[in-house]
């Protein structure tokens, strides 16, 4: 037990390494996670590390999953909603046909159902590895918001696929019928227990005595209960984590305090960091145990495989998004579109960033090694090293190329820098003037005679201090009760903008953020503790 925790204290500590590296290379962390993690497992002595699949699907992904819909805007997965859908059901069904079709035609003893199986591991795009990598590029909101949506759905359509070509190769028997509606109620069961498990911790947030520590503990359990309870009744987990946390983040004003905001906003970003580099290092460090389980198929014939794979992978999802943009085009003539020309190199730039990750190993590792008593899988360990391979190559080649392809392609983010200024000097207006109109219907004796609230004033008209030291403990504690009531209009005002599609989300957020960095000032300098929330 001891040596198992210092080996994952010096992992930890390799990642905060490695991760600093990445800033100073400019490349993305996942890459040089799995590139380090590869480098460490193949220095002799090393300890080997196994993944367990469990570990993965229960420990990690739900807090990823549900991080990741926290802080995606439910109004852009609205607005782009059929391309989104299409990217992470369709697409992937497609990208898993022609998987099987190409495996059981190229690999000899490769079944279709086993093809399937292969396809449902390797057809999902990362949703980590795209947003780290589109952190050092510009690029158009509608496409980063396509790519983080479709990647917080593709998991569950996959792992779906998955778990049918599990059950073909086991059983040998197979009814497509049987599997569309079972496809049908995996989806939509797993969402509607999502968004049940999503209300009772809204009821609990909402209507019962929480305080911050509470608030940060709650938040932090509603994935794994949403994931574990929808994958007890044979749903999908996957959907059920997103949905609820899409539904409990559009109501976080409701249910949380300013500090439960700030303070969870805190352990959530270091989570995420901790999770994220732990499941790409393990990536590169499992490779020992990958190699020595190939078993017979050699090495160099394995690796052709995987390299086939990957380029059918990459072909396949880039003619799907051209095609995607083909049919918006012969679409908006019939219905409204959220664009009705996409063109040529946005999809181009979405159907590069399809790097795999995590999830896929994890479905990899989760077959089992025996298909009945006594019978071995049948090509387990050749279905692990491919995807291995199609994980490195989709990382470090798509992930290292894809800022370059956008900018050759010049798809840079020109127009996004004026829509973005836009919305926050319309915000900044709109708040500004609702702000001094309520101060003057609802606090304009107070404000006449109190020397911090005319500072709040020249604060709003042009950022000067809010408050003045020396004045009377008296107006402060005034001032604080004033300020506090306009603070929560804000948020209600904030909250009205946002129903507005063409003021972006981001802007939104940020404001909400200032707002409750603003009260937790106030409540600490101006207010007792017995005021204090």
């Amino acid at each position: 037990m001891l040596h198992e925790f210092i080996v994952y204290i010096g992992i930890i500590l390799l990642i905060l390494f490695l991760v600093m590296l990445s800033e100073k290379l400019k490349v993305a962390y996942p890459i040089i996670l799995v590139l380090g993690g590869l480098a460490v497992s193949l220095i002799p002595g090393i300890p080997e590390v196994t993944i367990n699949h469990d570990m993965i699907f229960v420990i990690f992904l739900p807090p990823l999953l549900y991080e990741a819909a926290w802080y995606t805007s439910w109004k852009d997965l609205w607005k782009f909603r059929r391309v989104i859908s299409s990217f992470a059901f369709l697409i992937v069904i497609v990208t898993s046909l022609v998987v099987a079709l190409f495996s059981s035609y190229m690999i000899p003893g490769f079944t279709l159902a086993l093809g399937f199986l292969l396809g449902g591991i390797v057809s999902p795009p990362d949703a980590v590895s795209a947003t780290s990598v589109l952190k050092y590029v510009k690029i158009p909101k509608a496409l980063s918001t396509i790519i983080e949506g479709e990647s917080l759905l593709n998991d569950a359509s996959s792992l779906i696929i998955f778990r049918f070509a599990l059950a073909a190769v086991i059983t040998g028997t197979f009814s497509i019928g049987d599997a569309s509606v079972d496809f049908l109620k995996v989806i939509i069961l797993g969402v509607g227990a999502g968004v049940a498990i999503g209300f009772v911790f809204y009821a609990i947030h909402r209507w019962l005595p929480t305080n911050t520590n509470v608030d940060i503990v709650l938040t932090l359990t509603a994935p794994y209960v949403m994931y574990i309870a929808a994958e007890s009744f044979h749903v999908s987990g996957v959907l059920a984590v997103v949905s609820g946390g899409l539904f409990l983040s559009s109501r976080s004003h409701l249910i949380l305090s300013h500090r439960s905001r700030l303070s969870g906003a805190n352990v959530w970003s270091t989570l995420g960091f901790v999770l994220n580099g732990l499941v790409f290092i393990l990536i590169g460090l499992e490779l020992p145990v990958i190699l020595r389980e190939l078993g017979s198929t050699g090495i160099n014939l394995a690796i052709r495989y995987g390299i086939a794979i990957t380029v059918v992978l990459i072909v396949t999802r880039i003619l799907c998004t051209l095609g995607s943009s083909v049919f918006t085009v012969f679409a908006s003539k019939f219905i409204k579109v959220a664009v009705e020309r996409p063109g040529w190199r946005g999809p181009l730039v979405i159907g590069w960033a399809g790097m795999r990750g995590v999830v896929s190993l994890a479905a990899a590792l989760s077959i089992p090694v025996y298909a009945s008593q006594g019978v071995l899988f049948p090509q387990r360990n050749l279905i692990l090293f491919i995807t291995f391979i199609v994980i490195l190559l989709t990382l470090v080649v798509q992930g290292l190329t894809l800022p370059w392809v956008i900018k050759v392609l010049k798809v840079g983010d020109e127009n996004q820098e004026l829509t973005t200024a836009q919305s926050e000097t319309y915000v900044r207006t709109q708040i500004a003037q609702q702000s001094m109109e309520y101060l003057r219907q609802k606090h304009g004796s107070k404000v006449d005679s109190n020397v911090p609230l005319q500072h709040l004033v020249k604060k709003i008209k042009s950022d000067a201090s809010p408050a003045d030291d020396n004045v009377a403990e008296k107006e402060k504690h005034k001032f604080a009760e004033v300020y506090l009531d306009l603070l929560e209009q804000q948020r209600l005002w904030l909250a009205e903008i946002d129903k507005n599609p063409e003021i972006e989300d981001a802007v939104i957020r940020r404001h909400q953020s200032l707002v409750d960095l603003e009260e937790e000032k106030i409540s600490v300098r101006y207010l007792n503790s017995e005021l204090r929330s």
